[in-house]
């Protein structure tokens, strides 16, 4: 593993309220064609941002870096469960971090969304808020995906004590607690089901909130949204 980034306590001016004790962790693999968008749109309000390029076959990395983030390298493909490992111990290391939001590198989240979740969690105190795209009507996926996913969470529900309506959702707040203690050992799909076991195992308190996950057409041509609800499948059956 590689890093090209200042030390951590170099922060940037804060913008937006907590911005200054949050870190945003971004797992990145070939997203060439969307990366400094979603960096730069990020950054807007949120300066600190670790992407962890996972073994990236493109110019994933430097496109990340010119638009600011601090980009932590993989010598190769682990996973995306290895990625936020790597950046969750990252952000770590600054001791002013107070929570981290893991976001998608790919368009499908929203600043907005991961704003309202933060200020949720300093509004009710808890431990981690997940985001859930059945909460409300925005989030538009397809037949199949949808019941691949309601089965992951009626799985996940059973497995872990924890009751939630989405369980595979990428946008999470964590708060420094809950990143010190959450053990992710499983390096690809499976870490989203080991998270949420990991959150029943450790009582955290937890909050969910809708959230638009956005299907674009560049997700589609690389046919993410499916193969990932399958991946997810495979990866809680076999793991």
């Amino acid at each position: 593993m590689s890093t090209s980034d200042p030390a951590p306590e170099e922060h940037a001016a804060p913008i937006s309220p907590g911005a200054d004790t949050t870190w945003f962790v971004v797992p990145l693999f070939n997203e060439g064609q969307v990366v400094g968008d979603v960096i730069r749109d990020l950054r807007t309000r949120y300066p600190l941002v670790v992407c962890v390029d996972d073994g990236s076959l493109d110019d994933s990395a430097k496109i990340a870096e010119e638009a600011g983030a601090l980009v932590v390298r993989h010598p190769y493909n682990m996973g995306q469960g290895a990625a936020l490992k790597t950046g969750i111990d990252y952000a770590l290391r600054d001791p002013a971090m107070r929570q981290i939001v893991t976001f998608d590198s790919d368009g499908q989240h929203q600043v907005d969304d991961a704003a309202a979740m933060i200020a949720q969690r300093d509004a009710e105190g808890v431990d981690i808020v997940l985001g859930s795209r059945f909460l409300d009507g925005r989030t538009k996926p397809g037949l199949l995906k949808r019941m691949l996913l309601r089965g992951a969470v009626l799985y996940t529900n059973l497995t872990s004590g924890v009751k939630l309506t989405d369980a595979h959702n990428g946008l999470r707040v964590l708060g420094r607690e809950a990143c010190e203690k959450l053990a992710i050992e499983q390096n690809r799909m499976a870490h989203a089901s080991e998270i949420i076991e990991e959150i029943g195992r450790h009582e955290f308190t937890v909050a969910e909130h809708p959230v638009h996950i956005i299907y674009t057409d560049y997700s589609r041509s690389k046919g993410q949204p499916m193969l990932n609800s399958v991946n997810i499948v495979i990866d809680m059956l076999f793991r």
